[in-house]
């Protein structure tokens, strides 16, 4: 398999107008994805969009295209991610395409690929399309040319389907819920689904502009969202994020709930029900509670690398399916074949209703043990800190010490010349003294 120029490990992403994020470049993408999916004998492809001021010229770009190559378009205006698969899937579409940065600001965006699955492009397509765009851009005869459709219906299909995930024998009747939803792709949808299955619903977050997208609301910034709860007198809150595929809850004392305490509810529930397949998979990251309160279920649980594709690829090679990080992203894939925030929040609701059980105390549940994280910059020479021996031997001392009441990950971010030292202790002062210890080694190799 060839080198990547572009993809990512979640497919294009950067500032709009710079590197691949214009215009021109992004024509000639819709054009290259359209020859290689139309060899798959496609004649269609759908496009969705958070709520970006870019998301138009990209649009519009991507759909010029794919156009050009003689594909057929099939436009979802303002979509969240998870919908954007489910719809390709329904749609029989060979392929969706996204138009989003996620949780980023709105002067970033992104493109990524569904296959016709729901799950994103095997490797070896995305490796294609980047050779093909080496090619001179061509364009088919004009009575080949493919024509674009607006999907009217696609948000009413894609709230029905979030709700059909919801038991039907369950109500959220009495309950009070804010909702957050980032002024992001979720808009539209996240309060009408709860208010449709009977809960009261608050809004924030609900009014896009272009610009405000992850501006101080959502799962990235949980201030607005406390205070509303709080202040409110509400059950609980649901805060999504700018494309919808990851959540975390708000309790109704203000506490925020994270990814790590959803994927035990969730999980737990299962148990209950009779419906955990498996296991649960982790990352790197999942808090050491996590772990030893699913061992205490006797539930087997598994840790990938950070990121929600290495927890998907994990769970697919187990056979299982459930899975998440700790900053939200959950993966229920007897429901949906890809994170998607609103259906993990309806699982949690799910729980709580199963078990006549607050928020609160089902996250109760099980112990976080604090975490310290420090970051520590280093000047990317091509000498790995990590290798240093003095820097391997202040991460087996602060092991010797924590023994089993804790443990030491050290890792190279992925976008920044940054070593990551996280440690974890259920003593506190601990996690913090040690960290600081083995950064100063870091700091030491790396200066």
């Amino acid at each position: 398999m060839g080198e990547r120029k572009y993809f990512g490990t979640d497919g294009i992403r950067g500032k709009v107008g710079e590197s691949a994020i214009n215009p021109e470049f992004v024509t000639k993408l819709g054009w290259a994805a359209g020859k290689v999916l139309a060899g798959n004998g496609t004649n269609k492809v759908l496009i969705g969009k958070d709520t970006r001021i870019s998301g138009y010229m990209l649009e519009s770009a991507l759909e010029a295209g794919l156009s050009a190559a003689g594909i057929n378009i099939g436009l979802l205006g303002p979509m969240p991610t998870p919908a954007i698969a489910y719809l390709t899937k329904t749609f029989r579409s060979e392929a969706g395409i996204v138009i989003s940065a996620s949780h980023n600001p709105y002067y970033d965006n992104g493109i990524k690929f569904f296959s016709a699955d729901g799950f994103k492009l095997d490797d070896d397509i995305e490796v294609a399309i980047e050779a093909m765009m080496d090619e001179p851009m061509t364009c088919v005869a004009s009575n080949k040319l493919g024509k674009a459709t607006r999907i009217n219906d696609a948000a009413g299909r894609y709230i029905e389907f979030c709700k059909g995930t919801f038991p039907s024998d369950l109500s959220l009747k009495g309950m009070k819920i804010v909702v957050d939803c980032a002024h992001g792709a979720t808009y539209h949808i996240a309060p009408l689904v709860l208010s449709e299955l009977g809960a009261e619903v608050i809004e924030i977050g609900t009014s896009p502009n272009g610009l405000n997208i992850n501006d101080r609301v959502g799962a990235t910034s949980m201030r607005a969202i406390v205070e509303e709860v709080v202040e409110s007198g509400a059950d609980l809150g649901f805060a999504l994020d700018g494309d919808g595929d990851r959540i975390m809850m708000v309790d109704n004392q203000g506490n925020v709930i994270d990814g790590d305490q959803l994927l035990y509810i969730i999980a737990r529930d299962a148990l209950k029900s009779g419906r955990l397949n498996g296991g649960v998979v982790g990352t790197l990251m999942s808090n050491l509670g996590l772990e030893i309160a699913l061992s205490k279920l006797g539930v087997p649980f598994v840790r990938s690398k950070v990121g929600d594709r290495y927890v998907m690829e994990l769970l697919q090679q187990k056979g299982w399916s459930i899975g998440g990080e700790n900053s939200g992203h959950v993966l229920n894939l007897n429901l949906a074949s890809t994170g998607d925030g609103i259906v993990a929040g309806l699982q949690v609701l799910t729980a709580m209703l199963r078990s006549n059980m607050t928020l609160h105390e089902l996250a109760g549940g099980f112990d976080k043990f604090p975490q310290t994280l420090v970051n520590v910059r280093f000047e990317d020479t091509g000498v790995n800190p990590l290798d240093s021996e003095a820097v391997l031997q202040a991460k087996k001392e602060a092991e010797a010490t924590l023994g089993k009441h804790g443990r030491v990950l050290l890792r190279k971010s992925g976008t920044e010349p940054l070593i990551r030292v996280m440690v974890e202790s259920d003593d506190e002062l601990a996690s913090t003294t040690l960290a600081e210890k083995i950064a100063e080694a870091v700091r030491n190799v790396a200066s």
